[in-house]
């Protein structure tokens, strides 16, 4: 008979981590155990990390109900425990992304042993690395640009920046300084607008990245224009890739009908946001079918949700930088094997995993 436990982990930034939705000091993220009781020694772990302001499952008091609920009744999967398991149809999850997310992960772990292993890839087994994106934080220019000066240090080939927040123009001239000093073969930069434009302004500014052969923008009018969505997709000389629009469309038909009628150039996919493994293999089938490109990207978790993520992307055929770049974001992160290099990720099976939560 399956048992269930879950306990808080409060992560903590190593700087003040600015975004369109203010600036984040602290996220806390509860890690879920399973277990066999015939083999108690054996458990696996998952992580539940929804995003403050962004996650339909955000509200902490809701989300441990549905955690006790899940915990007092999860002997119900015992007959779901596999490789891949399927658990979005169980305890109405729906609504609860980021516990899709950590019950279907904490069972795939369980599975292959409570080794922190969900996908037997050469990723796994420190042969293969993940190419991914050095992520430019928010904030004033001056730590901007030291921010970009540290990833291109660090070997980073593609870079992702946020913008919006400290005005276009500034933000122009980071870009323009970047785009002078590499050519678009040498260094991919993306931005993220996380909404920050509307219909009124967003061409000036699209035009003004296509000068400088900026890769793609991310989510440049906030989510729910699907129409004012779609013709930004049309007109736009620059790639456009839906973030947040997918928020909270979890069955098929919403799917098929969201790209169809948008038509976005890339999709970025989050497990914790956009409701589990599951639920993203979905998005990824609908968007090759439609020629769309995809890329994975983690969401603040721990290296216990990161690793998760970045075991999944790399079961996929992806060729593209994706982003898992956050592991080094936290003080007191969880002891893992996942380590960066030159702008890609690596599982090093040399290093132990902190297993005190086990």
């Amino acid at each position: 008979m399956l048992r269930a436990s879950y306990i808080p982990y409060r992560l903590n930034f190593r700087f003040e981590a600015g975004t369109s939705r203010g600036v984040l000091t602290e996220k806390t993220s509860w890690l879920l155990r399973v277990w066999d009781d015939r083999k108690p020694e054996v458990i696996g772990i998952g992580e539940v990390g929804p995003l403050k302001g962004l996650s339909p499952d955000d509200d902490a008091v809701t989300l441990q109900q549905k955690l006790d609920e899940i915990c007092a009744h999860v002997d119900e999967l015992s007959a779901q425990v596999s490789a891949h398991p399927e658990v979005r149809s169980y305890f109405q999850l729906l609504n609860f992304p980021s516990i899709v997310f950590g019950l279907e992960t904490a069972l795939m772990d369980l599975h292959y042993g409570g080794q922190y292993k969900l996908f037997d890839t050469p990723f796994f087994q420190g042969q293969q690395t993940i190419p991914i994106n050095g992520l430019i934080w928010m904030g004033e220019e001056q730590f901007m640009q030291e921010q970009i000066g540290n990833k291109l240090a660090e070997g980073y080939r593609c870079l992702k920046m946020k913008i919006g927040a400290i005005g276009i123009e500034k933000e122009l001239k980071l870009l323009k300084a970047l785009r002078k000093q590499f050519t678009p073969e040498q260094l991919t930069l993306r931005v993220d607008a996380n909404g920050a434009f509307n219909t009124f302004d967003v061409m000036p500014v699209l035009h003004e990245l296509a000068k400088l052969h900026i890769h793609s923008i991310e989510q440049p009018l906030k989510a729910g224009q699907w129409l004012a969505m779609k013709e930004v997709c049309h007109v736009s000389p620059v790639a456009v890739a839906l973030d947040e629009e997918l928020i909270g469309v979890y069955t098929l038909e919403e799917k098929s009908k969201l790209l169809d009628t948008i038509q976005p150039h890339y999709i970025i996919l989050k497990p914790t946001l956009h409701g589990g493994i599951a639920s993203c293999k979905e998005w990824i089938n609908l968007a090759e079918e439609r020629k769309i490109g995809w890329w994975i990207t983690s969401m603040l978790e721990s290296n216990v949700g990161l690793n998760a993520i970045a075991q999944f992307t790399s079961s996929l055929n992806c060729t593209l930088p994706q982003g898992l770049g956050t592991g080094q974001l936290y003080h007191n992160n969880i002891h893992s094997p996942l380590v960066i290099d030159q702008g890609y990720l690596k599982y090093d099976t040399s290093i132990a995993w902190e297993n005190s939560f086990k």
